[in-house]
């Protein structure tokens, strides 16, 4: 940038108003670690700053900031979007960490929560927790920040008995493109609202979400199965049978699953949020593997979510790797036969990975996602009973394993149905073509039209991120 500062950064500097550490620039000494931090080390970013405001004015002032340099702006929650877009996703743009934003309030007579965009999940469940023994759905890793996560989907073992994430939030405060400062709900500024929950990236920066809250379950059933083979292939069967499960209609709601091939092995998990005997009732274990590798633990709801977070391997999360990964999002008829899974699973075994650190999540959906309309908000994968996501780290990342995590997915996609189309928009994969159209499927034309009335100029912006409908 020069000896001298540029105006983007005197901008920036005159809103900070001299408070120390509130905003980073490449010419600050290490830059990439104490101000950029990126989450996926295989993709390289320099923003052109990192802000970590206070105040929702604090962000106005920087919004106006970037618009008047005619510079991107993203933000970073948890920090852990697999292609770095909380940083913007390319070389450039204006990141804002939320870090700052951890307040936290509940109202006792309706039971909703005030959090800050800036609160990591197990942060989350803490509060929560500590609040009168509240809870709400949203994914087992710790570490994610609900910035992302409320306005991506935001699935978890429980989602099948509460919904997603996103179907939680009540309300937002957001600053928008032209700096001011709004609330957002289904009675206010509600084409925005739509656009926030499923594609928020593009449209502007989330400071805190009231939401809805539940009960903590008084008691909770964790089922584990974990299986050690030689090969991928005798592991077919047991996924099946398991895929023919998590696919019954009738499925009780308050059953969530994963089965995770990885190295040598895989794990089957099993969240049951109620009590033993009413787990047994439901006929579920009958179909779920029983013998000597197989296991029932009785457990809380802080300690189901500690448990369901290590078999999920994510407590790594907070540490930055260089990965890769692709996902795929399946409709019941979507789902593969025993003998495509059979073929896929023999594959597997016969494929060099590159490295010994990769896993392949298939993770159950459904359930009371399902009750919400495609078109109720800009989240559209409500018909989805199961999602694939790989996963590879390599110390470095080669192009053996990019190649073996590339062609799984071409191999799930050929044992699909014909049409399997579309993947979760919080496992972005910057390799995708027509990125947008997998993420938001048919609510992309409106997301496009709400963009162009919200932000035209498409400040709010990163590769994949909703661009405005033409004029």
């Amino acid at each position: 940038m020069g000896n001298s500062p540029s105006s983007l950064q005197q901008c920036i500097e005159t809103v900070g108003n001299g408070r120390v550490g509130f905003a980073g620039f490449p010419s600050d000494p290490l830059y990439q670690i104490t101000w950029v931090k990126p989450y996926n080390l295989d993709v390289a970013i320099t923003p052109a700053a990192v802000v970590r405001p206070q105040t929702a004015e604090d962000i106005s002032g920087v919004v106006k900031c970037a618009a008047a340099n005619n510079v991107k702006i993203q933000t970073k929650s948890g920090g852990h979007s697999y292609a770095n877009y909380g940083l913007g996703g390319a070389d450039g743009a204006v990141a804002i960490d939320m870090v700052n934003f951890q307040h936290f309030s509940i109202d006792n007579s309706t039971w909703q929560a005030t959090i800050g965009a800036g609160t990591r999940l197990g942060e989350v469940s803490q509060k929560l927790h500590d609040a009168g023994g509240r809870a709400m759905a949203h994914g087992v890793c710790p570490g994610v920040g609900i910035g992302g996560h409320a306005t991506i989907g935001g699935l978890g073992p429980m989602s099948r008995m509460w919904g997603s994430c996103l179907d939680h939030v009540l309300e937002v405060e957001v600053v928008t493109a032209d700096g001011k400062i709004q609330r957002a709900s289904s009675s206010e500024n509600a084409d925005l609202f739509w656009a926030l929950k499923g594609a928020a990236s593009g449209f502007g920066v989330i400071t805190e979400f009231v939401v809805k809250t539940h009960p903590e379950p008084a008691h909770i059933v964790q089922y584990e199965y974990t299986i050690a083979f030689g090969s991928q292939a005798e592991a077919a069967p047991l996924y099946s049978a398991w895929q023919n499960l998590i696919a019954d209609p009738a499925l009780d709601r308050r059953f969530g699953s994963m089965f995770i091939m990885m190295p040598l092995g895989a794990i089957i998990t099993g969240t049951f949020y109620g009590t033993e005997a009413e787990f047994q009732a439901t006929g579920i274990p009958k179909w779920l593997p029983k013998d000597a590798g197989g296991a029932i633990v009785i457990n809380d709801w802080l300690g189901s979510l500690a448990h369901d977070a290590e078999k999920e391997a994510l407590y790594l999360s907070d540490i930055s790797t260089p990965f890769y990964s692709k996902s795929l999002a399946f409709k019941r008829e979507d789902l593969p036969s025993a003998d495509k899974v059979k073929d896929l699973f023999r594959w597997v075994d016969d494929q060099d990975k590159g490295t010994l650190l990769w896993f392949i999540i298939f993770d159950a959906a459904g359930g009371a996602i399902g009750d919400v309309a495609a078109n109720a908000t800009a989240f559209a994968h409500r018909d989805k009973v199961l999602y694939y996501q790989s996963y590879a780290i390599g110390l470095p990342l080669t192009g053996t394993t990019k190649n073996f995590i590339t062609n799984f997915h071409n191999q799930v996609q050929a044992a699909a149905s014909p049409g399997t189309y579309g993947t979760y928009p919080g496992y972005v994969d910057p390799a995708l073509s027509d990125g947008q159209q997998q993420y938001w499927g048919s609510n992309l034309p409106l997301l496009e039209q709400i963009k162009l009335k919200w932000d035209p100029a498409d400040l709010f912006h990163n590769p994949q991120s909703v661009r405005p409908a033409s004029a």
